[in-house]
């Protein structure tokens, strides 16, 4: 970890967003995702960040994995084509809590769905392990990035964000704990966050905590 790493590392970030679901007709992270490459590049690219790809899954569970895993898989390929080892690769997740007041960089993703209402294509499991071979629905899996350290730094930059161990056991739940699994796997990267309502952090701010935090992980991840 650290900055100091040699010039040439090259940190790719592939992020998704979702569409709207029960509750939410406008998703922000739809926004926030569609706008990031534009608005990095007028901001300026941090030293050594690439933008691999943007994406938005639809809010529910088997209607999000095969463009997650699309995304996923891309990465190996990139990795393969890639000559320099030192080429690191995140996926960046970001999801909306309609009753947050804050963002909230997620810690973790459990082994279970309970969706509070149907997804977009109607599905409502309840107690079902995501993926069945892992074993019990009480199953962790952690993102091995620094997460308090990603956090404290964002708050060096005035944002009201937190570390958060529980990301529900909803559709943003359902695609870290696979996004976490398929990393661990192929020795990359993972993490998920979650951001408010525009109407309660405005679109402006939300776009720049974006921005920082792409930041931040180009410099500490």
């Amino acid at each position: 970890m650290g900055s100091e790493g040699p010039p040439s590392t090259v940190t790719t970030v592939l992020v998704t967003g979702f569409k709207k679901f029960h509750g939410v007709s406008e998703n922000p992270t739809e926004t926030i995702v569609n706008n990031l490459t534009e608005y990095i590049n007028k901001k300026g690219l941090p030293k050594g960040l690439v933008i691999g790809s943007c994406s938005i899954l639809e809010t529910a569970g088997q209607g999000a994995l095969v463009p997650l895993y699309q995304t996923l898989k891309s990465v190996i390929t990139s990795k393969e084509a890639e000559s320099s080892s030192s080429n690191r690769f995140i996926c960046l997740h970001f999801g909306v809590n309609s009753g947050a007041t804050r963002f909230a960089i997620e810690r973790q993703a459990v082994n279970e769905a309970t969706f509070r209402c149907p997804d977009e294509m109607g599905w409502k499991p309840q107690k079902v392990p995501i993926v069945p071979p892992d074993g019990a629905i009480t199953r962790i899996r952690e993102s091995i990035l620094p997460v308090e350290e990603i956090t404290k730094a964002l708050e060096k930059r005035g944002y009201d964000v937190m570390t958060s161990d529980d990301a529900g056991r909803f559709v943003c739940n359902y695609v870290y704990y696979h996004s976490l699994r398929f990393a661990e796997q192929n020795g990359i990267k993972s993490l998920f966050v979650h951001v408010p309502l525009f109407s309660t952090i405005d679109e402006e701010t939300q776009m720049q905590f974006a921005a920082s935090l792409l930041e931040v992980l180009a410099s500490i991840c």
